[in-house]
């Protein structure tokens, strides 16, 4: 199983900006296998949602609602995704999720909060 840790949540104004790291680890086997890598987020009593993904080729998928203001990216080492996030507003208050998948296997971080006040 791949291990995922996430950093970087916190309080912004609107308008600001908060950037997400997430570091996977785990067996050499699985993190070179991992595709794709990606983020959600969910607020309470909702369904988690997807945010944005990107796969080993850069390929990315951004939920509408973000498109344009948040921009995710992999590290060199492909087990390391970021999630730079501008233009906050308070209906980006959530926790975020890093997501990753290796050979079929879903893997979730412990989550990070984001909280945007206006």
């Amino acid at each position: 199983q791949v291990q995922l840790a996430e950093s970087g949540g916190g309080l912004a104004q609107a308008g600001g900006s908060l950037r997400l790291s997430c570091a996977a680890s785990g067996s050499i086997f699985r993190l070179k296998a991992i595709d794709p890598m990606g983020w959600y987020r969910q607020a309470p009593g909702k369904q988690r949602e997807m945010v944005g993904t990107i796969t080993k080729g850069d390929s990315t998928n951004y939920a509408d609602s973000v498109k344009g203001r948040f921009t995710i990216s992999r590290g060199n080492a492909g087990n390391t995704v970021f999630l730079q996030m501008n233009s906050l507003n308070a209906e980006d208050t959530d926790v975020y999720y890093c997501y990753s998948r290796s050979y079929g296997d879903d893997s979730w971080g412990q989550g990070t909060q984001v909280t945007v006040s206006s």
